[in-house]
């Protein structure tokens, strides 16, 4: 079958989202799981195409109620796993063409995408797709880099470029992005010109250690009201905590700060999400994959 062909596929064998059924049909949805597997626009160690497949894996296990939240989303909204959009292992120009044009169905039909990564570069073209419907966005970005990069290695498409491209492109609000987990060596203090000069707001991993939520609850205010985006970046986590992640960075949140920080997140108003960057080749004993199913979990609750 050619791969133009191919709408949605998944892995044969593997389980859906949460153990979820299979529903392609968007219309049948409120919010819809959806794997982007794409690693072509990583830098270092390459692995994020089979994030989908065993975070779907790891989240067998995952149960219905969230006693944090007090909510059970599956009896709140209709939910279930879309399959995988078509992407093109060898392009990724073409897989952003790909990914923006799969995506649109979900948000026709007036559902929330939440889509599973797949590498960083992936959230340049969700994030068109859901601003051609939603305009505008704001958005919350958890990542231990700021992916403000002007170019990488003369690309000027990258996972290290998406926020730079988005607020460039208008889908992103200047004054209405906040970064939080950002940590680590950079080549020199003009790395952070492009965010100064644009309002983006950021909270270092080392303020977040020292103040906690209390920290995110004021610079949360510009975002408040607005169509909002959510990108969860696995290397934000510790990679004593998620080790398989394409470029680990020391200093960063635990597990407990990384579920803490998304439910501190709920009364926004967000119209989309994706979870990114989990690569099963380094995630010892598949904890990586764990965290990003029960992560997964958590922001189908902020949506419920």
């Amino acid at each position: 079958m050619p791969l133009d062909a191919l709408v949605y596929p998944r892995f044969e064998g593997i389980p859906t989202f949460m153990r979820l059924p299979n529903i392609t049909d968007a219309h049948a949805l409120d919010i819809a799981l959806v794997g982007v597997p794409f690693d072509g626009g990583t830098t270092f160690r390459t692995g994020a195409r089979f994030g989908p497949r065993n975070i779907r894996v790891q989240s067998a296990m995952i149960r219905p109620y969230n006693p944090a939240l007090n909510v059970n989303p599956f009896e709140r909204k209709r939910i279930g796993d879309f399959g995988d959009l078509p992407v093109n292992p060898l392009s990724l120009e073409d897989s952003y063409a790909r990914i923006e044009k799969g995506l649109w169905p979900i948000l026709a039909a007036g559902a929330t995408p939440v889509s599973v990564g797949g590498d960083h570069s992936i959230t340049l073209p969700l994030l068109r797709a859901v601003a051609q419907k939603h305009g505008p966005l704001a958005l919350v970005q958890i990542d231990a880099h700021s992916d403000t990069w002007s170019t990488y290695f003369g690309s000027h498409h990258s996972h290290g470029t998406i926020i730079r491209r988005g607020i460039e492109e208008g889908v992103l609000v200047r004054g209405a992005v906040l970064q939080v987990g950002i940590r680590g060596q950079v080549y020199g203090d003009n790395d952070f010109e492009f965010s100064r000069r644009n309002q983006i707001a950021w909270i270092t991993a080392e303020e977040f250690h020292r103040k906690g939520l209390a920290a995110v609850e004021p610079k949360l205010a510009p975002l408040r009201g607005r169509p909002c985006y959510l990108t969860f970046d696995i290397d934000s986590v510790d990679p004593a905590f998620a080790p398989g992640t394409g470029t680990p960075q020391v200093g960063g949140l635990s597990s407990a700060q990384a579920l803490e920080l998304v439910r501190s997140l709920r009364g926004l108003r967000l119209v989309g999400a994706d979870l990114v960057e989990v690569s099963p080749p380094y995630d010892t004993s598949e904890i990586t994959s764990l965290l990003a199913a029960n992560l997964l979990f958590e922001i189908l609750c902020l949506l419920a």
